[in-house]
């Protein structure tokens, strides 16, 4: 399932006509992506990722411990396998919803980050695997500030339980907010 999982992401990064940098160029363009040539860069998480706005321009908004995030996404499955019932296409998205906001509780530790869902469908669907952040969408944050949005790609293994326990790549479109 792993390398099916590969083929699915190199081929949605194919047919997307994404543009993968090194992390090295990333730094060195200012950590950021240029969006008019559709690049993403490749993380050592295996995650792929877009900064479409980086966000606000005050350098000290930035997430901190303990702080709120808001986000609004669309999630859509990369990978199609009917045998597993698995299907290309979107899965679920609050960006056009004015009511609904799915809201973490960003937490650091010396050794690690987290995020802890706090309110929003996404927790509450089983598909989600309660109330734990999926990875890949903690790692956007240094590189980001209030109000930023990004595009990313995230194997399995940074995703959701389901998605680990059922090695499925998601492509997420987020807008964090920092309440």
């Amino acid at each position: 399932m792993l390398d099916e999982e590969d083929d699915a992401i190199a081929a949605f990064i194919r047919d997307s006509s994404i543009t993968v940098i090194s992390q090295s160029r990333f730094y060195a363009q200012d950590s950021v992506t240029d969006v008019s040539k559709n690049e993403y860069v490749q993380l050592a998480s295996g995650v792929y990722m877009q900064i479409v706005d980086a966000g606000v321009e005050d350098e000290a908004d930035t997430v901190k411990n303990n702080d709120v995030v808001l986000t609004r996404f669309s999630e859509y499955c990369i990978i199609e396998d009917p045998d597993r019932g698995l299907y290309k296409g979107m899965t679920y998205s609050n960006l056009d919803i004015v009511y609904s906001v799915d809201a973490f509780r960003y937490v650091e530790t010396s050794t690690s980050i987290a995020g802890i869902f706090t309110e929003g469908y996404y927790m509450q669907t089983s598909y989600s695997g309660g109330t734990a952040v999926p990875a890949g969408w903690l790692v956007p944050l240094p590189y980001i500030r209030n109000r930023a949005h990004v595009r990313l790609i995230v194997p399995s293994k940074m995703g959701s339980t389901y998605a680990m326990q059922s090695v499925v790549p998601l492509y997420y479109d987020i807008k964090y907010q920092i309440y």
